[in-house]
């Protein structure tokens, strides 16, 4: 067993034994140990330090899309974190995030954004279900990193009826999801993230017969639906559980689409779960 196991294996059985003893067992000696642990500790802080800073950044650019790292970092000050611009900068590259404005390049072959009208125009309602969906991505936080969820809700009965998770907050993920979706003639809403602006995005839609529909830039009041949803997932779920992994987050995800689809009864549905309401008005 190398040196650093056994600095590690110490460091967990310190609370049934004495430090003493464990380290003439592993034959080291305590001033070594001590030294990895200052190391170890620091680089760990250091570590969920940074992941709060991306929290905070996550949180902002939800609401700001269009912030680049210098009004990022401003942003992050009038909230009493006094963050060096690079370490801003930095962050946000690990995130995948950019402003969602771009500095026009002169190559050749640049697709303009898709910008669709806000069709849906915040009338959350509808009357039949598979006419109305609204869309969006959230993170979510896995130990020392995040996994990026995409959802779809029908707004008849607010049933969840496609999501899928990944590694990466890209447009991968967005197609992945909405090729789930079977429903012509509907519209599905969305804010302006990058992901929903793309040709690919728009060709999705037209491949699949759906119509299209964007919130007001950096509006989240014109999607408040689905960011419901996702604080109910977080603070009835995955607050209480942390996932350690994607496999789990994945896992936690699931038992909690399954139990709001399924058993979570609401208020505006008459105290049915979406698909006993669903099932209910198809009776």
């Amino acid at each position: 067993m190398d040196k650093q196991a056994r600095f590690r294996t110490i460091e967990k059985m310190k609370k049934k034994y004495p430090i003493v003893m464990l380290c003439k067992i592993a034959e080291i000696s305590r001033a070594g140990y001590y030294k990895w642990k200052t190391t170890v500790g620091n680089r760990e802080a250091r570590i969920e330090q940074d992941t709060d800073l991306k929290e905070h950044i996550l949180a902002i650019n939800r609401l700001r899309p269009y912030f680049g790292y210098k009004r990022m970092r401003t942003a992050l000050r009038k909230e009493g974190l006094h963050i060096n611009h690079k370490k801003v900068r930095r962050l946000m590259r690990e995130l995948g995030i950019r402003s969602v404005i771009r500095k026009k390049r002169p190559f050749a072959g640049r697709k303009p954004s898709v910008v669709f009208p806000n069709v849906l125009n915040r009338e959350f309602t509808a009357d039949t279900i598979l006419k109305k969906f609204v869309t969006d991505i959230t993170y979510v936080r896995v130990e020392h990193d995040f996994v990026y969820l995409s959802v779809i809700l029908d707004l008849c009965n607010n049933e969840v009826v496609a999501w899928e998770i990944s590694t990466r907050n890209d447009l991968q993920l967005v197609l992945d999801t909405v090729k789930q979706l079977d429903a012509k003639d509907a519209i599905l809403h969305s804010d302006q993230g990058f992901q929903y602006t793309t040709k690919s995005y728009s060709n999705l839609l037209e491949e699949k017969k759906l119509i299209g529909s964007h919130s007001r830039r950096g509006n989240c009041f014109d999607n408040a639906c689905i960011e419901s949803f996702f604080s109910h997932l977080k603070t009835e779920k995955l607050y209480l559980e942390k996932p350690n992994s994607e496999v789990a987050a994945r896992k936690m995800i699931a038992e909690y689409i399954n139990y709001y689809n399924h058993e979570r009864f609401q208020k505006k549905l008459g105290d049915l779960s979406p698909i006993e309401y669903r099932e209910a008005i198809a009776a």
